[in-house]
């Protein structure tokens, strides 16, 4: 992964995000970007798994991040907290920025109003009440960025330059890319899906 974060940096990216103490604490050493930091952490009885509790947020934040993201959906989250209680939380006792990851408008109203600094709409498509689709999530983009006084972050399935453009074009901020460019096999899979459905001209 530290590869990787050089890699993106030489390619002009201006930040990273990562998940795990390990790989943050990699990527620090390795690049002088900042870094978003995550924990991905399963916990039984919880579909929340992006930063699910202080604990978790703690230990990115003295990894190296220098942003902490977290779930802020409605779901419930463990200790029973709230998304907000969380970010107010996550902010006191690390003493860095939150990042909300959310799935719906009010999430994101919401997650600005407890205190997050940035707002990502990388949780849309991954709840069981927002839109399932396989293209980025522009109509939230389009609502969500003139509705927030914080910056918004478009992230997820952005797979194009295109469609980072477009996501710029209707308000965010800034564009997060993760699997377009960090998985291979994903990459390879999308060239051999489009060239096998390819009809030659006759």
């Amino acid at each position: 992964m530290a590869a990787m974060a050089r890699a993106a940096a030489m390619g002009g990216a201006v930040a990273i995000r990562a998940n795990s103490p390990a790989d943050i604490a990699a990527i620090r050493a390795a690049v002088t970007l900042p870094i978003i930091g995550l924990y991905k952490a399963d916990l039984p009885g919880f579909e929340v798994r992006i930063t699910p509790t202080l604990d978790h947020a703690r230990e990115i934040a003295e990894a190296g991040a220098d942003l902490i993201a977290l779930d802020a959906t409605f779901r419930p989250h463990p200790g029973g907290l709230t998304a907000a209680e969380l970010i107010a939380r996550v902010r006191e006792a690390t003493g860095r920025p939150v990042l909300a990851d959310i799935s719906t408008l009010e999430e994101g109203l919401a997650a600005a109003q407890a205190g997050a600094e940035v707002v990502a709409t990388t949780l849309s498509g991954y709840t069981d009440y927002s839109p399932d689709q396989t293209e980025p999530d522009f109509e939230l983009i389009r609502q969500l960025a003139p509705a927030l006084s914080t910056p918004l972050i478009a992230e997820g399935r952005i797979t194009t330059p295109e469609q980072a453009a477009q996501a710029l074009a209707l308000g965010a901020h800034a564009v997060v890319v993760g699997s377009a460019i960090t998985r291979p096999q994903e990459i390879t899979e999308r060239f051999v899906a489009r060239l096998t459905n390819h009809q030659p001209r006759s």
